[in-house]
């Protein structure tokens, strides 16, 4: 058998079980797992099977048209896709620094694609199993179950969505694929009438995402033998942190911690990410694997999302959620919480953190007035890095003197995850599935701990011109003809 069950010793008479696709999760994906008669698994892969390739759709686009663009790489985090093209392009039309107005409006926007993202993930996908069990009936594992048992949690839960929704509505223009963040600020202001009705619900909505903190702080306390095992390892964590350490989901600097909580790298600049991390690729996967250049790809790869941010920052600049910040490192005696399922407990700190920094942000001033756009020397290349709900999503573009783009990377915040992700398969395979009879409910174990990084597989699939691609010919009976292979 295979130690790490990335790749069977020897394939020859492994039954093959496929979960495809893999369910409650943005995007499609599938596992397979190769097992002997006796159940034992010999190998464990978490495949994305979709294909995208936006770098190469962009590359000969007006700049100004990215931000736009490349949010339809998704429909649950486009928000983020759209802040981090337009920050990549501030610095091509001379903005090295937007203005307090634009700052503020592209917070606001981000802040409440975190809300609405968490509680979407939280609330509409993984709850069911949280609350019901990993095997508990299949037909209640969904929202609506939730809303039968638990009618106030998922009251609440549908209502800091819909709350997020009308954050982006206001800031960006349309709940989806807005268009108010421009390469150099933002196009309008807040309108009074929008932030008067927001800022009236805002009180409400830090209520509700405090007690969210506090239901998955009972699941974890309630049951820690699980919590505190399932599909547990270790890895180094990657984040965005703000200058003197806070937590800042839109801006700052990169920090890399180690598993036992060392910090290895810190104030790295965004502008240097290519010098810092450097992506692999292998054959079964159109999802690449990122690591720290100088670690290698062994030891170098790293979880991102709010299970490394919530650890990474040194405190969290809203006084609720440092207070569960601090509650949560208490629970593991200030050592650093490595379980999968522990994402949801800093998901719903970080909601928390969102749902202040919204209510706080509503009463500056600077959002409905205000100078809208900088410019200055103009620059043909620009680095945007932020904080997506997911974890740190890099764009990087240069543009040409016709003022089109000319080259452009994407490192979305899935893909950092994609050995963590990995890895998370192949724990639970080990603990769970190893030797036993699979049933829905076994293997729903694996996908709970792919939900627990709520992974956005569509965003994440970048491997153009380095992926393997196998061609299959058949005829009308289903019969194979012919097969070509291009390996990377």
């Amino acid at each position: 058998m295979s130690t790490d069950l990335e790749t069977a010793v020897d394939r020859t008479g492994l039954r093959r079980v496929v979960i495809d696709p893999v369910s409650r999760v943005e995007g499609h994906g599938k596992v397979t797992l190769l097992l002997d008669e006796a159940g034992h698994v010999h190998e464990a892969r978490l495949h994305i099977v979709e294909f995208r390739g936006f770098e190469a759709f962009i590359e000969g686009r007006p700049y100004w048209e990215v931000p736009v663009m490349v949010q339809r790489l998704c429909g649950i985090c486009p928000v983020s896709h759209h802040l981090a093209a337009a920050k990549a392009l501030d610095p091509v039309v001379g903005a090295l620094q937007v203005t307090p107005t634009a700052d503020k409006m592209r917070r606001l926007m981000h802040y409440g694609q975190i809300l609405q993202s968490h509680a979407l993930h939280f609330f509409h996908l993984s709850s069911p199993d949280l609350l019901f069990g990993f095997d508990s009936e299949v037909g209640k594992r969904n929202i609506v179950g939730i809303a039968e048992a638990y009618p106030e949690v998922a009251r609440q839960g549908v209502g800091l969505r819909r709350f997020g929704q009308q954050i982006i509505k206001a800031t960006a223009g349309k709940r989806i694929h807005g268009t108010a963040a421009v390469p150099g600020g933002i196009n309008h202001h807040l309108a009074p009438e929008d932030r008067d009705a927001l800022s009236a619900e805002a009180d409400a909505m830090v209520a509700w995402a405090q007690a969210a903190v506090h239901l998955v702080r009972r699941l974890h306390e309630a049951d820690p033998s699980l919590y505190d095992r399932f599909g547990r390892f270790e890895s180094s964590l990657l984040s965005l942190v703000r200058a003197d350490g806070a937590m800042d989901l839109y801006d700052g600097q990169l920090r890399l911690r180690d598993a036992a909580g060392t910090i290895l790298r810190d104030g790295v600049a965004v502008d240097d990410y290519m010098d810092f991390i450097t992506e692999s690729v292998k054959p079964w996967s159109y999802m690449k694997f990122p690591y720290v250049t100088d670690m290698g790809a062994a030891a170098g790869w790293y979880k991102v999302g709010p299970l490394a941010r919530v650890q990474n920052c040194d405190f969290i600049p809203s006084p609720l959620a440092e207070a569960e910040r601090r509650a949560f490192a208490d629970y593991a005696s200030g050592t650093i919480q490595h379980a999968p399922l522990a994402y949801h407990w800093a998901r719903m700190i970080e909601m928390l953190h969102a749902a202040e920094v919204i209510r706080d942000l509503l009463a500056d001033p600077d959002l409905v007035r205000g100078e809208r756009m900088a410019g200055g020397v103009r620059r043909t290349n620009g680095v945007g890095v932020i904080e997506a709900p997911r974890g740190t999503l890099i764009h990087h573009y240069a543009v040409n003197d016709d003022d089109l783009v000319s080259w452009c990377n994407l490192i979305v915040s899935t893909t950092h995850n994609n050995q963590a992700m990995n890895t998370a398969v192949r724990e639970v395979a080990r603990q769970y599935l190893d030797g036993h009879t699979l049933t829905e409910g076994l293997l729903n174990h694996i996908e709970v701990a792919i939900r627990a990084f709520d992974p956005c597989l569509s965003c994440a699939t970048h491997a153009l011109g380095k992926m393997p691609l196998a061609l299959e010919l058949r005829d009308a009976g289903g019969t194979l003809v012919d097969r070509v292979m291009r390996h990377p």
